[in-house]
């Protein structure tokens, strides 16, 4: 039988392991100190990790043609699709994020990849996005704890928008239950912390430069926590001399143009990452929003000036 981890790295450093692999096309990492674990315990910790994040990825991407995601979205505007209890809670998450973003944290908002398409580099026309623009409602979606309706014919839900901080935190839940207390989980930059290291010393996750690949803007030192990025960077074109990025709008069906990145400290990565998209989609109210989080933060601004709490 396939194992879903085959293709990944493990190797040990001092006091524990270092696994690298790839999960939700992103290159990740988790790395293990304890000093009073063999290798091979913490070796099978690893994978167990590695499972729960591959099993998340396999369950909820809608790349994948047999995903959950999947068989909602071919539902829509028919008939109801039965959920379990995961299912359902993440759901429930989607709807506070609907209600703390007024509206612009819209998990239905991913069909407008159908009009953008960032390989091609090129701006849709707007009788494209206008088209589109009808299928993104949230509060049309029905659920219970048992099932999903998703009203409309060629409707979407996706959750992309915080899949890998979900699995970051999951795998991070292992172990804690496994009682390491010390190392990370790293999904492409969606970082959660367990524990420091074992001489009491923080982490450093360097956060990297909006604009320069190969440079960082800062080094984060974390105890405890999670660390999560949201920017411009990540998938963009340049047309005209004005960037587009990923990261659009519900209501416009347009990019986000007034920051640049935007890096949130919170206790769980869900919470970092789905705090930094919304400060993002919020542009010019962004960094207010930040600040009534409570959370610290580090933003960049269309200008390239600092922010930080």
């Amino acid at each position: 039988m396939h194992d879903p981890i085959d293709n990944f790295k493990i190797w040990p450093i001092a006091f524990g392991l270092k696994s690298q692999f790839e999960a939700m096309a992103s290159q990740c990492e988790i790395v293990v100190h304890d000093a009073s674990i063999g290798f091979e315990h913490l070796e099978t910790i690893a994978k167990k990790c590695i499972r729960e994040i591959k099993r998340i990825e396999k369950k909820y991407s809608r790349y994948l043609p047999h995903s959950v995601i999947t068989l909602i979205n071919q539902s829509s505007g028919l008939q109801q699709h039965p959920i379990d209890r995961e299912t359902f809670e993440l759901l429930s998450f989607s709807d506070e994020l609907f209600k703390s973003s007024q509206g612009l944290f819209d998990i239905t908002s991913g069909i407008l990849r159908k009009a953008w398409n960032f390989k091609q580099g090129k701006v849709p026309d707007q009788k494209t996005i206008e088209k589109l623009l009808p299928l993104i409602s949230w509060p049309k979606v029905v659920y219970d704890q048992d099932h999903i309706f998703l009203p409309l014919k060629n409707m979407e839900i996706d959750f992309g928008g915080f899949g890998k901080e979900y699995a970051a935190d999951r795998a991070a839940k292992i172990l804690i239950a496994e009682n390491i207390k010390s190392g990370y989980v790293n999904l492409a930059g969606d970082i959660r912390v367990i524990g420091p290291k074992l001489d009491g010393e923080p982490w450093s996750m360097g956060i990297q430069h909006p604009r320069l690949s190969n440079q960082l803007i800062a080094s984060i030192p974390i105890h405890f926590g999670a660390l999560a990025t949201s920017g411009d960077y990540e998938r963009f074109f340049i047309h005209d001399h004005l960037r587009y990025c990923h990261i659009l709008r519900p209501d416009t069906g347009y990019p986000v143009n007034c920051l640049q990145s935007v890096s949130v400290l919170a206790p769980l990565t869900i919470v970092a990452g789905s705090c930094s998209t919304i400060a993002m989609l919020k542009q010019k109210e962004g960094l207010d929003y930040l600040d009534q989080t409570g959370c610290s933060y580090l933003a960049i601004d269309h200008l390239g000036q600092f922010h930080k709490k």
